[in-house]
């Protein structure tokens, strides 16, 4: 199982960025798909979760309205795009995947710097 995240950097407050995560190794189009983030300090939160056909999608309050996860099934990729971003935005922002409690995989992050 391998989920390689890109699309992160550094962007203005109000700014906008897409994240990729390509996943390979398992059957993605089956399988639920989240992203996840932990800032400096901070524990690692929950962001958004979409099931595997993409009908069904979760946010943490902090990012309602503000950001949309979204899946490829064809390209094997999750994207999370992210809109009128903020400070406390800034966090290291990891693909996730579980298919049980004793095998679940995150992919190694993309850091995401919102600032002026």
């Amino acid at each position: 199982v391998q989920l390689v995240e890109s699309g992160g950097g550094l962007v203005q407050p109000g700014g906008s960025l897409r994240l990729s995560c390509v996943a390979s190794g398992f059957t993605f189009s089956l399988s639920d798909m989240s992203w996840y983030r932990q800032a400096p300090g901070k524990e690692r939160e929950l962001v958004a979760r979409i099931t595997s056909t993409g009908e069904s999608t979760m946010y943490t309050d902090s990012v309602k309205g503000r950001f949309t996860i979204s899946r490829d099934n064809a390209k094997n990729t999750v994207y999370l795009q992210m809109n009128s971003l903020k400070p406390e935005d800034t966090a290291v922002y990891d693909c996730y995947v579980r298919f049980s409690p004793e095998y679940d995989y995150w992919g190694r992050g993309t850091q995401v710097t919102v600032s002026s």
